[in-house]
């Protein structure tokens, strides 16, 4: 293994972290997250469906609308919410995290250090997600060259939905009151701490379902007792392991699922779905392959892992960014070349922002020296850190977001202006069929499920754009109204 920047850390103790408020509305938001975005989820899946439309009819004629209506065009299953749990799709679903857990353990990676901790020490990470991934997308590719489209990985999938989502929805709860939990045997500050834990800021404000939400521990971590591998192949940062491994991965296997159901139902691929999953495909394997980059992140300098962040890496993620090729898979859209163009051309702005300023900041994090990066001004602020004022991070002060954003455009566009109903038909061979078709009365409300992914994604990216600016005037005091009055647009220079 390659081991960058090793440094000599000293005995450290456990700083002094207070308690940060947390507002009387932020529980209240915590019980509507934890509670209401994975109804959101299941809702998602049964009113967008195969059965009925998408939407299911009765949404579109209030008048006639009826629970027990509803529930037959979403295809309600007859034993209700007990359908909606499987052991055996919950084994299967556990064994795919523990391959993926087996590949990092095992597979050869790039160790590094992250950034200084408030200890004044530095975790060491193992980083293969991008190896990782590749072993199994050959493994899904081969059986794919033996099976086609009837593939068992890619029927299971489609089929089992609704279990896999509440078996990943356990393994999310399971997580995140492990990690709340093991958050308690924090060493108190001034006490030794060999293994450099500490509190999050703002994840251990006493409320304990705000603390279980938004994560009480900055990077937990767990030591796998396995022999004959060494120490970081043992070590898991449970927040890392999270973000760019199951869900990450998932979400593009799940976008293959899609394809092959297609293809099962009507004997080819849309130019639709291909695109949306190539653009997605694309940005994950991008992630993976810059798996280093997250240790300048917010999510692993500053925020703690709770519910919040397990939900999003193991439930959010994969079930909500896959809606765009779910229903591509049964309304199957072909684009004409202006619509592929359009989407190509804004999808490759996005990327040459988001992926410049992310390159930009983690190179002058990690080695200022660089020569791509040596030009960049920059403020020294009290804490030691530098803050860059020209360069990407000259234009706007979370410039990234804006190109992330825009290539979430490319997941929503390629489904049109979406809708449609199903309508039975007798085929050739004697037999009742069901195809998906657009009418003018359907048409258009689709969209609140294939384009919610790219307007969530704009308030999320909005919101935790206020969130960083929030821990930035709390970490550098004057030194960030200074900043700020010098990078003054926040996402999109001179706009906002």
């Amino acid at each position: 293994m390659k081991l960058r920047k090793a440094s000599k850390a000293k005995a450290p103790v456990q700083s002094g972290q207070g308690k940060r408020g947390h507002g009387c509305g932020k529980p209240l938001g915590a019980s509507v997250f934890i509670f209401g975005l994975s109804t959101l989820i299941y809702a998602f899946t049964f009113l967008c469906n195969d059965a009925s439309g998408c939407p299911a009819p009765s949404l579109l004629d209030p008048s006639t609308l009826s629970l027990h209506k509803l529930k037959e065009e979403v295809n309600w299953p007859q034993d209700g919410l007990n359908a909606f749990f499987d052991i055996q799709v919950t084994l299967w679903v556990l064994s795919y995290y523990l391959l993926s857990l087996v590949l990092f353990v095992f597979l050869p990676g790039e160790v590094a250090e992250g950034t200084e901790l408030a200890c004044k020490g530095r975790l060491r990470y193992k980083f293969n997600a991008f190896s990782s991934a590749v072993w199994i997308l050959s493994g899904l590719a081969l059986g794919t060259c033996m099976y086609g489209a009837d593939f068992i990985i890619w029927v299971f999938l489609w089929d089992n939905y609704l279990q896999i989502i509440t078996a990943n929805l356990i393994i999310c709860i399971v997580l995140a009151t492990f990690v709340y939990a093991k958050s308690f045997s924090v060493p108190e500050p001034g006490q030794p701490n060999p293994e450099l834990r500490e509190l999050a800021p703002g994840g251990h404000t006493g409320n304990a379902l705000y603390d279980f939400f938004i994560g009480r521990e900055l990077n937990p971590r767990v030591q796998l007792p396995i022999p004959f591998v060494d120490e970081a192949s043992r070590t898991v940062d449970i927040n890392v392991w999270c973000e760019m491994r199951p869900g990450l991965l998932g979400w593009i296997i799940l976008n293959l699922s899609n394809m092959a159901r297609q293809y099962r139902t009507y004997g080819y691929i849309s130019n639709s779905i291909a695109l949306s999953t190539a653009f997605q495909t694309f940005y994950v394997l991008d992630a993976l392959y810059m798996e280093p980059a997250v240790l300048t992140t917010i999510d692993v300098i500053m925020d703690g892992f709770g519910y919040m962040l397990s939900f999003g890496h193991l439930v959010w993620v994969p079930f909500i960014y896959n809606l765009q090729t779910r229903y591509l898979a049964v309304f199957p859209l072909e684009l004409c070349l202006s619509d592929i163009l359009l989407t190509l051309t804004i999808t490759g702005v996005g990327y040459w922002i988001f992926r410049g300023a992310n390159n930009q900041k983690n190179r002058f994090r990690t080695d200022p020296d660089d020569p791509r990066v040596k030009h960049i001004q920059y403020i020294q602020t009290s804490s030691g850190s530098k803050l860059m004022i020209s360069g990407w991070w000259g234009l706007a002060r979370h410039i990234n977001y804006l190109g992330d954003w825009l290539m979430s455009w490319s997941y929503s566009l390629p489904t049109g202006i979406a809708g449609y109903t199903m309508v039975e038909s007798i085929n050739s061979a004697g037999d009742v069929q069901k195809q998906a078709i657009q009418t003018p009365e359907v048409r258009g409300w689709g969209i609140g499920f294939t384009y919610f992914f790219m307007l969530y994604f704009g308030v999320l990216l909005i919101h935790r754009e206020g969130r960083d600016e929030e821990k930035c005037k709390r970490k550098y005091g004057a030194d960030w109204k200074r900043y700020t009055s010098i990078v003054r647009s926040r996402i999109v220079p001179g706009i906002y």
